[in-house]
């Protein structure tokens, strides 16, 4: 066996060819390898004759022997298995041999940050579109679970074999946007003394405040108005409607300020979103493209797109609006898509998206929304079949909330008030590294409960410090060996015998196995699992066994283990935008 062939794709092969001769012509049976939960059943285990026991109708316990007889010479010629066995109602069970187990620390060594990635001819196009926060205030620790879920998400696809687009869709059309602009103005008056009423449910944060000290320095005294007569500018009353009083208000913005409210509106985004950019670089978010939800208007696509519904016939009017027959596609009403005002929803814009990301030639796309968006799955995937477009291409993540405690106490959040936790505000506290770990510590779609507290301790309960503090001991043994680590990729791994040498090589060949899994399940919490499990490997025999020890022999075969460990620890960490310290 070559030391870079991965064995389970070996035995993959030599077992497909077996189940070839065994069962010619037998169709809808595959190979399929798991790794027993108890490493005493061995490395993997193949439940192919229980599959074909139904085909055959024969016992599978004998069609197991049959198979295993139909490879044994080639398993034997790999010499990367011991003899297959048979177990239970009619597994096969299949155990490396001592070279085949310690050839994936020679392949790690030889990969290096490569180990783990998938090698495919063809690299399916993928968007993942993620964060994607209105431009209305400072991200909150609720859009930073996204943001860690879907960076670690794309990273994961790539490195599984995908050509992965990361992208924000920027809402930056409608009411909320209005309502910031309104904001601003009216904070950037207030500072230069004038008395003027707030609204009930402008955005109150100081964050406006910031923005309108910029308008400020920036334009001086350009937006300035007269808004004393009430004529004017509308001041609410006691007993107003909020929304209509906060419409009313907006108009008359819009009217005072002339040509000047687009260049208002234009200002308070570019803030906004420049905040948003910033934060989300210092998290290790990126981005490949920011798409504007306003482009869609100014094209021409959103009214397009309703057209095309209109074409085929899956519109009607009612009540003044137009209305898209979502029911028809499993939704539980229908919904506008024109209001009886003339203006597009945020549906429509929506509809017009999502045909823009399938004209745009991606073969998956995968949306991440907050979990309180269940319900908006089916009209969007019924909008996408209306169309004629394949709703199949489109997965929606659902990620859950994340509720901060400290001193085991519920950290209270808002929005419009200003009174929420920004996500600037969570990494200053706990630092990037547990922010991003502790995140994705769970499935996305599970409630997640940070820890303040647990997140800064520097204890083995910490996760992200427990494998942190696994690569930095790593690091230190090296540091004190003080030789050339490079020279270790060929060393002679036969001392490797010890019941948690063998674990660690075992965790080390499933890496990519999990990588594969993470990217297939949309699950990348799974690489967190992994990483800490190998950590837990590697202080268990550090704690254990001497490295360093007087026996060369030895030595260099624990090292060059300790290297690939430490390597794969790196791999991992990556995955999930954390760093791997070299001493803590």
């Amino acid at each position: 066996m070559q030391r870079t062939e991965d064995p389970k794709i070996l035995l993959e092969g030599l077992l497909a060819e077996g189940l070839a001769r065994v069962a010619p012509g037998t169709s809808g049976v595959d190979v399929q390898l798991e790794r027993p939960r108890n490493p005493e059943h061995g490395d993997f285990s193949c439940n192919a004759a229980m599959q074909l026991a139904r085909v055959l109708k024969r016992k599978p316990r004998e069609i197991a022997q049959q198979l295993l007889e139909s490879v044994q010479a080639d398993i034997a010629a790999s010499g990367a298995f011991e003899p297959l066995e048979i177990a239970g109602a009619g597994f096969i069970n299949a155990r490396l041999s001592p070279v085949a187990r310690a050839a994936v620390v020679h392949r790690v060594l030889a990969e290096g940050a490569e180990f783990g990635r998938a090698r495919t001819a063809r690299r399916a196009r993928v968007q993942v579109e993620f964060v994607s926060a209105n431009p209305t205030g400072p991200l909150h620790v609720g859009h930073g679970r996204g943001a860690a879920y879907g960076a670690s998400l794309a990273a994961v696809l790539e490195f599984a074999g995908a050509e992965v687009t990361r992208e924000f869709y920027v809402n930056d059309a409608g009411r909320q946007m209005d309502i910031l602009a309104l904001s601003v103005w009216l904070r950037y008056l207030q500072a230069r003394g004038t008395v003027v009423p707030f609204p009930e449910d402008g955005y109150r944060g100081d964050y406006v405040r910031d923005i309108a000290a910029q308008l400020t320095d920036a334009h001086v005294a350009r937006f300035a108005r007269e808004v004393g007569d009430a004529r004017a500018f509308p001041v609410p009353q006691p007993g107003d409607d909020p929304d209509a009083a906060l419409d009313a208000q907006i108009a008359a913005a819009k009217a005072l300020l002339g040509g000047d409210w687009d260049a208002l509106h234009h200002f308070a985004r570019e803030a906004m979103l420049e905040d948003q950019r910033e934060d989300l670089a210092a998290f290790r978010v990126g981005f490949d493209n920011w798409f504007s939800e306003a482009s869609l208007y100014a094209s021409g696509a959103v009214e397009q797109t309703v057209q095309r519904l209109a074409e085929r016939d899956h519109l009607y009017e009612k009540d003044g609006a137009l209305w898209f027959r979502s029911t028809q596609f499993g939704d539980e009403k229908d919904r506008v898509v024109r209001r009886e005002n003339g203006q597009f929803t945020y549906f429509a814009s929506d509809i017009a998206y999502h045909a823009d990301k399938f004209a745009r030639g991606f073969e998956r796309v995968i949306d991440v929304w907050g979990a309180d968006h269940h319900g908006y799955i089916p009209r969007v995937r019924g909008a996408l079949e209306a169309l004629g477009l394949d709703a199949n291409r489109l997965t929606v993540a659902l990620v859950q909330f994340a509720v901060l405690y400290r001193g085991g106490e519920k950290v209270a959040m808002g929005k419009r008030s200003g009174d929420f936790v920004t996500l600037r505000e969570l990494r200053e506290e706990v630092g990037n590294d547990a922010a991003r770990f502790f995140y994705i510590l769970r499935r996305a779609d599970q409630h997640l409960d940070f820890d303040l507290d647990l997140a800064k301790s520097e204890s083995q309960d910490n996760p992200v410090y427990y494998v942190q503090y696994a690569h930095a001991r790593l690091c230190s043994v090296f540091l004190q060996w003080g030789g050339d680590a490079a020279r270790l990729v060929d060393v002679e791994l036969a001392p490797l015998v010890s019941a948690r040498e063998l674990a660690l090589m075992r965790a080390l060949a499933e890496f990519p196995e999990v990588v594969q899994s993470a990217a297939q399940e949309l699950a990348p919490h799974s690489i967190a699992f992994y990483a800490r499990e190998l950590a837990a490997h590697f202080h268990s025999y550090y704690n254990a066994e001497r490295i360093l020890v007087d026996d060369e022999d030895l030595c260099t075969a624990r090292l060059a283990l300790c290297a690939a460990v430490r390597q794969v620890l790196a791999n991992a960490l990556s995955l999930l935008g954390v760093n791997a310290p070299e001493e803590m």
